[in-house]
């Protein structure tokens, strides 16, 4: 269906449109969203199969890299899963998670939790 999609060599990251990627998303592709939580919870794709590792962490310190990102990512997919956002067969979302909202692709807000 998306021959220069899904003809990539080991190693090479392949960008698809937002469009591709919602097609690739409901066809059994999972999407690893590497946002922080708290950006996760403002909102994230609507979509069959997706996770959220993120790649950096908020701290008192401003940004740090999560140090057990692959460890994390390693434990919930397999190097030959179809992913988007992955390991050895990588599609970046152009225009990421926005490009999905500006496109009015269904997301889904999480509801804040209040402090007690």
């Amino acid at each position: 269906m998306f021959p220069s999609v899904c003809s990539s060599k080991p190693g090479e990251v392949v960008n698809v449109d937002v469009s591709q990627a919602k097609t690739l998303l409901q066809s059994d592709h999972q999407y690893l969203d590497v946002r922080t939580e708290e950006e996760f919870r403002r909102g994230h794709c609507f979509v069959p199969k997706i996770l959220n590792v993120p790649y950096m962490l908020n701290s008192p310190q401003g940004r740090v890299k999560n140090q057990d990102f692959l460890d994390q990512v390693s434990s919930l997919l397999n190097p030959t899963d179809d992913i988007l956002v992955g390991f050895e067969k990588v599609r970046n979302v152009g225009g990421g998670y926005q490009a999905w909202v500006d496109h009015n692709f269904p997301i889904i807000k999480e509801q804040q939790q209040s402090a007690n």
